[in-house]
């Protein structure tokens, strides 16, 4: 089978980078599949820093070894469409499958260029190819308010991505990764197209947690994610300090990019917190350090203001088996329920409650161990093998019904033809 990925890959830092490398190297151990992935260009924009505080350009890391990559898209491009369809036709793939959110290809600030990237699924199904889309967000679900867009713009962007969500539904398929996104989409487009995927863990084959590695000699607090936007570290900040009180021996480790609409941010986080703390800021943590960075971790903390799909460190947590506390959004709620993590959470915004979660998990030992155990438990009933086999089933059955189509349609014009010759 002959699979292309259309997706941000690393050394990109992107949104999505990280998730489309673990599609990628679960594809790349079944030998049946053929992989090509057409991944965006590493051009405008920092991978990260150095130890010198200096940027360091995407361009200049070196392609992750054993991957076909062709860099074929450039971000806020109106050449999207025709650079990823010449490079469609020309590799004849069995399956086009795209991992997106709505900004993939494009900032808000930049529509047209977004909406041409996202037309691209439904050309290519135009064009002959099955297609499908892993769609990490349904703009129904997202609070525009918390993300500080005024009243205004949030109607003119929800007409446009409206219309955007109706083309992005022109694909054969599409899947998300949350009930109620299946369920809005099946209700409000009436389609019938739309499957209910899983997020999945990363690790091949999960390591039971090693709780020696945690509160020794400090608890560690890890907050990992593309920052500025609905992820927003103020209420962290702010709760920090009630936990050290109660906790001494703590530290706060703030990993991850800015969101690519909001450079400079996280920094000026930084900037703002008084020397004498223990946080870390770490910016962008590169693939073969994260599982260090999670073994060692007691609680990871998800300050959001709200949802934009699944999370990802919700499910590594998991992986590594690691106590969650997270904003109290619904779809955050139903991704804990649908998947039976153990999740501690507190009121949106509100410092103190978000510390007395921390600080109730960190005093107890015990609930760091059922919490960690229970999390590990769930994770293991989704790891990125028996996701990548769903996918692999959805296409073998869309291949086959293609297959069938065709059949029948060519023995119907067989017939015809015997009859038109009888005449």
């Amino acid at each position: 089978m002959k699979i292309c990925l259309v997706a941000t890959f690393p050394p990109s830092g992107r949104q999505l980078n990280e998730y489309a490398f673990h599609i990628a190297r679960e594809l790349q151990r079944i030998p049946y599949v053929q992989l090509t992935i057409l991944a965006d260009e590493l051009t405008d924009y920092e991978f990260a820093t150095d130890e010198n505080g200096e940027p360091i350009k995407a361009e200049e890391q070196p392609e992750l070894p054993g991957f076909n990559v062709i860099r074929c898209w450039k971000f806020n491009s109106l050449s999207t469409p025709v650079r990823l369809l010449n490079n469609i036709r020309r590799l004849k793939p069995d399956v086009v499958w795209f991992n997106l959110v709505f900004s993939s290809f494009a900032t808000p600030e930049n529509p047209f260029a977004a909406f041409a990237g996202l037309s691209v699924p439904a050309l290519s199904r135009a064009s002959g190819y099955y297609t499908h889309i892993t769609l990490h967000q349904v703009i129904e679900h997202v609070d525009f308010a918390a993300a500080g867009v005024g009243a205004r713009r949030e109607k003119l962007l929800r007409m446009g991505t409206h219309f955007t969500t109706r083309t992005l539904l022109r694909a054969d398929s599409v899947s998300v990764l949350l009930p109620a996104y299946r369920r809005t989409l099946v209700d409000k487009y009436a389609v019938r197209n739309v499957l209910l995927g899983k997020h999945g863990t990363f690790a091949p084959t999960p390591e039971p947690p090693d709780f020696s590695k945690r509160g020794n000699p400090e608890y560690r607090l890890l907050a990992i994610g593309h920052w500025g936007t609905y992820k927003r570290l103020e209420t962290l900040m702010e709760a920090f300090p009630l936990v050290l009180e109660k906790i001494p021996n703590c530290r706060l480790i703030v990993a991850g990019a800015n969101h690519h609409t909001k450079a400079g941010y996280w920094e000026s986080i930084r900037e703002a917190q008084p020397a004498h703390l223990p946080i870390e800021f770490r910016g962008y943590v590169a693939e073969e350090d994260i599982p260090e960075l999670f073994r060692t971790t007691s609680v990871v903390v998800m300050p959001y203001d709200s949802a934009t799909g699944s999370s990802g460190p919700a499910h590594q947590a998991c992986e590594y088996g690691i106590p969650i506390v997270c904003a109290d959004i619904h779809d955050f709620r139903d991704m804990a329920a649908e998947e039976d993590m153990a999740v501690n959470f507190y009121k949106i915004g509100d410092a103190g409650d978000l510390a007395q979660q921390l600080i109730s998990i960190l005093e107890s030992p015990q609930l760091q161990r059922s919490m960690g155990e229970h999390n590990f438990a769930a994770g293991q009933e989704m790891t990125m093998s028996s996701v990548i086999r769903n996918y692999l089933r959805w296409f073998e059955l869309n291949r086959s019904k293609r297959a069938l189509r065709r059949g029948a349609l060519s023995g119907r014009r067989s017939i015809w033809q015997r009859f038109l010759l009888s005449s």
